[in-house]
């Protein structure tokens, strides 16, 4: 997400999934400890719903909408921590884990392998 937003800008703007579903609107934002980056949200869903936390780093602010790119029943299941309160680290990777953000990408493959081996022979 575009780290230049103001997050006081995000609050009471809709959300929608990545079908373009309509999620709810984000009722809070949640900054990093170190950085003051914007990192989460947290999306009322519907009038007497929760509020359910989704990571702003692969989401979109596109002509006024928050865009996830999530499923909205994967957003619906995500760990409720309540609003108002800090996320402790432990919940952050709980959350991580729950949208598959934490599983580190595969190194990349050593194209030049066979021919460094073949260099070496004489």
């Amino acid at each position: 997400m575009q780290t230049d937003i103001d997050p006081r800008n995000l609050i009471g703007r809709k959300a929608f999934d990545r079908k373009g579903t309509k999620i709810g609107t984000v009722d809070e934002v949640y900054l990093d400890d170190a950085t003051g980056i914007p990192e989460w949200a947290a999306i009322r869903m519907g009038l007497f719903g929760r509020d359910a936390f989704i990571p702003l780093e692969p989401s979109e602010l596109v002509e006024g909408s928050l865009r996830v790119p999530f499923d909205r029943a994967l957003i619906k299941d995500a760990p409720d921590f309540g609003v108002g309160r800090h996320l402790s680290p432990e919940q952050e990777l709980q959350l991580y884990h729950h949208y598959g953000l934490d599983i580190a990408p595969p190194p990349p493959l050593d194209r030049d392998f066979g021919n460094v081996a073949s260099q070496e022979d004489p």
